[in-house]
């Protein structure tokens, strides 16, 4: 606590000063640009990682990075995505995963977690999709890889979720909102974002709004198509997406996913 209260005054004293016509401007009301839902690790950090300023970001954060389906719940969630398109009249939404994530390991052990965490048990609950999803289709898959494609799969599945909201579905027809699914790598600073278009996990293209064209992120080449793995495969060719997914993931995105 000493360290937090400590950080508080430097931020009064320092920060806070040089910076009160900001805070100034945002006493009268916010206007963020993009909705970005994340998860609750304390790695993760959505406005360092944008490199964006206090008040550009609408955030939604939680364990899995989840967003249940219109109706499944009466969480916060869908009350917070609701109010920030309608309401704030946002446009660009934003689903970040990232690696190594518990919730994610937890949701690949799901029974074992009703007993001692039952509060947990029952929220990742709500990911049952991804859950069936990776066990019907990833069943020789095992450790780290089929922790990639389960993170991976479940960012995708979120945005089919969100597309499940009234108020998504009505923007998304009119042509006024964009969503994007993110992959945060916390150990490279990579952030990948799936096409549709091209099939793959690849870097974000300038979509999202420029003020959060600051992240960090490596020029990797795209998640080729199946017969792209194929013949890299034979090749003895490699590269960090290849090694990040399977030639069956890039198959199922290919197939479509999202």
């Amino acid at each position: 606590m000493k360290q937090l209260v400590s950080g508080l005054r430097q931020f009064q004293t320092r920060y806070f000063s040089s910076h009160q016509a900001l805070f100034e401007q945002l006493s009268h009301g916010q206007k963020p640009r993009v909705l970005f839902v994340t998860c609750s690790d304390s790695r993760i950090d959505p406005n360092l990682i944008t490199q964006s300023q206090v008040g550009e970001l609408f955030v939604i954060r939680n364990a899995g990075n989840l967003i249940p389906p219109y109706g499944a719940t009466n969480g916060g969630e869908g009350a917070a995505v609701e109010y920030a398109v309608q309401a704030l009249g946002i446009e660009q939404i934003i689903v970040c995963g990232h690696s190594h994530c518990g919730a994610m390991k937890g949701l690949l052990k799901l029974s074992s977690l009703e007993e001692e965490m039952p509060l947990v048990y029952e929220w990742l609950k709500q990911a049952e999709a991804t859950r069936r999803l990776i066990k019907e289709s990833y069943s020789t898959l095992e450790g780290e890889q089929l922790l990639n494609i389960t993170i991976a799969e479940n960012v995708l599945t979120q945005i089919e979720n969100l597309r499940t909201y009234p108020v998504i579905h009505s923007k998304l027809h009119q042509g006024k909102l964009h969503l994007h699914a993110w992959v945060y790598h916390i150990e490279t600073g990579e952030v990948l974002e799936y096409d549709p278009v091209r099939h793959g996990f690849v870097p974000p293209d300038g979509q999202v709004e420029t003020s959060l064209q600051g992240c960090v992120i490596s020029q990797v080449e795209s998640i080729p198509s199946p017969g792209q793995y194929a013949a890299a495969n034979g090749a003895n060719a490699s590269s960090r997406s290849s090694e990040w997914l399977s030639p069956s993931q890039a198959e199922r995105i290919y197939r479509g996913s999202y």
